[in-house]
């Protein structure tokens, strides 16, 4: 079982820059992804990452403004942001691919925590 914890996320204003952190409690050899759920609506993908950082993910949402990467060795996955927008506006979700399917799918995904709130303001 794996437990991440992310944070990071917070009040920025339209155009701002924020770096969102998951530390977990292992890595193993899995996708990482990160995903987001503004108020309600459902989970929807932002981004994925490979065990060796390669093969990097991004909605098309988020392509241009977005990176991810991980630091293995500190069992770490960063989503940077930037140029945000309002739609960015989300709780923002870090969690490991347990299953084979679509790395896009939150249904792939085991072991979602709290996630961490990021509010864009125009």
């Amino acid at each position: 079982q794996v437990h991440a914890v992310e944070s990071g996320g917070g009040f920025v204003k339209v155009g701002d820059s924020l770096r969102l952190t998951c530390a977990a409690s292992a890595f193993r050899s899995y996708v990482m992804g990160w995903f987001r759920q503004a108020p309600g609506k459902g989970r929807e993908f932002v981004a994925a990452i490979g065990y060796g950082n390669d093969r990097p993910l991004l909605d098309d949402s988020v392509k241009g403004r977005f990176t991810v990467s991980r630091d293995n060795r500190n069992n770490t996955v960063y989503l940077e942001m930037n140029k945000v927008k309002p739609e960015d506006t989300a709780t923002y979700f870090c969690v490991p691919k347990t299953r084979v399917g679509p790395r896009s799918s939150a249904d792939e995904y085991d072991y979602w925590g709290q996630g961490t709130q990021v509010i864009v303001s125009s």
